[in-house]
């Protein structure tokens, strides 16, 4: 196995709290930060379990209970009230909020338009973006700058692009202004979001209808852009390919709605998600210099092009493993939650009508039980011939018939997109002060620190 340089540090997070939270301030750790509202049992339980607002949770970290939950018997067990009431707003009704019927015509559609092969087409969008943020960034040489704008900008217009073939310069400002907006006021869950049905309104709800009619509208113009260009005699992008998919059976395509409904998923998913996961990366290198320089050696004996770059993907196992212990880390997804329809025996866990049920990759990937020095940043777990961690104690895209259907497309953007940047730049920190994770939505840090990129030699 290739070893990386040895020393592991560990990297900043918020406080755990020693027993479990009293209702208001596990409240309030839901409204400013969930990622601290687990006490410290839930990294050495397989299963707790407490009683709130009226209803039994529990939260899983048995593997076999959660390949339960998400694998053999997914139909009982649904989408929450709260998570609903604050994703549908910029999400509409596409896949990752529908269910049962409408849900299976919705993934057997789109899933050959995220197949493996159609990967070769995207990666061209991934590296051109790339180089042209590349060379303005060396224009910023030994000067600070906020990588995480930078990442969310760049993979927000190669998402554009793979999916519109769109220059994303008109709407990118409209966009990253919206979407922080919904993190500050919409996207926090309090008390009554958590209490009532989807079909009963909440108080933030009405706030975040008004915003979901801004928000499609502006993916709606986005479409108009893009059906009045020329039509291609192939493929040219995502957006073509989402326009001629086909359910196989009934050969129905997306109707106008379900398609932009598509795009606010995919587009919202494919660039805040793999934006967040390299800021995260570029935190934890800019601390483990040592790994870093191991990380340069590999990407500097190779070059990617447009024309090689899915050939590249095997030549870098050192940059795969980097963002899969960052995703390890800081997964950006750091809780699924379920609603149970009916009763179930889920391993060890008894679960009844309406329980709620969570499994947070956030815990489940630094548990004492499943994880040698679980909060350290230590690439070499994911190198080729280290012992695989045990099935369903890593889960940073989901499993079962729900797992992310563009997490392909995540890694190999992310995958190349970290080679790129290891390889002419030398990165560090401004600031030594810690950078602690946030779980709103994604996991997004407490603030944005300045970054210094150097010219790699």
């Amino acid at each position: 196995m290739d070893l990386i340089p040895s020393g592991l540090f560990v990297p900043a997070k918020p406080a755990v709290p020693a027993v479990p939270l009293p209702i208001r301030a596990f409240l309030k750790a839901l409204r400013t930060n969930a990622l601290s509202s687990w006490p410290t049992a839930a990294y050495d339980q397989p299963l707790l379990r407490r009683r709130f607002l009226g209803r039994t949770n529990l939260l899983l970290n048995a593997p076999d209970a959660i390949h339960h939950v998400l694998v053999e018997n997914p139909g009982n067990y649904r989408r929450s009230p709260a998570s609903i009431r604050i994703l549908r707003p910029i999400t509409g009704q596409g896949l990752l909020l529908s269910e049962g019927d409408n849900w299976r015509l919705q993934r057997r559609t789109i899933a050959p338009a995220m197949a493996p092969r159609v990967m070769p087409l995207l990666a061209r969008h991934f590296v051109s973006t790339t180089d042209e943020m590349l060379d303005a960034l060396t224009a910023r040489i030994d000067q600070p700058v906020d990588m995480l704008a930078t990442m969310q900008g760049l993979t927000l217009e190669i998402a554009g692009r793979s999916m519109f073939s769109l220059e994303m310069r008109r709407f990118s400002p409209d966009m990253r202004r919206m979407l922080a907006e919904y993190a500050q006021h919409y996207a926090r869950p309090h008390m009554l979001d958590l209490m009532l049905p989807p079909s009963i309104p909440a108080p933030r709800d009405f706030g975040r209808r008004r915003f979901q009619k801004r928000w499609m509208a502006l993916i709606e113009s986005m479409m108009y852009d893009r059906l009045h260009a020329p039509p291609p005699d192939t493929p040219r992008d995502l957006f073509d390919l989402l326009r001629a998919a086909r359910d196989p059976e009934t050969g129905a395509g997306f109707s106008a709605d379900q398609l932009r409904d598509q795009v606010a998923t995919l587009i919202l998913a494919g660039h805040e998600t793999t934006a967040v996961a390299l800021f995260w990366s570029m935190v934890l290198l800019a601390q483990a210099p040592g790994v870093q320089q191991w990380l340069a050696e590999e990407t500097r004996q190779i070059a990617v092009t447009p024309d090689n770059a899915m050939a590249a993907m095997a030549q870098l196992p050192r940059t795969r493993a980097v963002l899969n212990e960052t995703l390890r880390l800081f997964p950006s997804a750091f809780v699924i939650v379920r609603e149970a329809i009916g009763r179930d025996q889920a391993g060890e866990a008894s679960i009844g009508r309406n329980d709620l049920i969570m499994m947070s990759p956030w815990v489940l990937h630094r548990h004492r039980g499943l994880w040698r020095d679980p909060d350290a940043f230590d690439p070499s777990r994911f190198m080729p011939g280290a012992p695989p961690p045990p099935r369903f104690s890593y889960l940073p895209f989901g499993a079962g018939p729900r797992v992310c259907v563009g997490a392909q497309f995540a890694l190999t953007e992310a995958t190349l997109l970290l080679a790129a940047l290891v390889r002419r730049f030398e990165i560090t920190m401004d600031s030594a002060r810690p950078v602690l994770p946030v779980g709103i939505i994604t996991t997004q840090p407490d603030h944005a620190p300045a970054f210094r990129l150097a010219a790699r030699v």
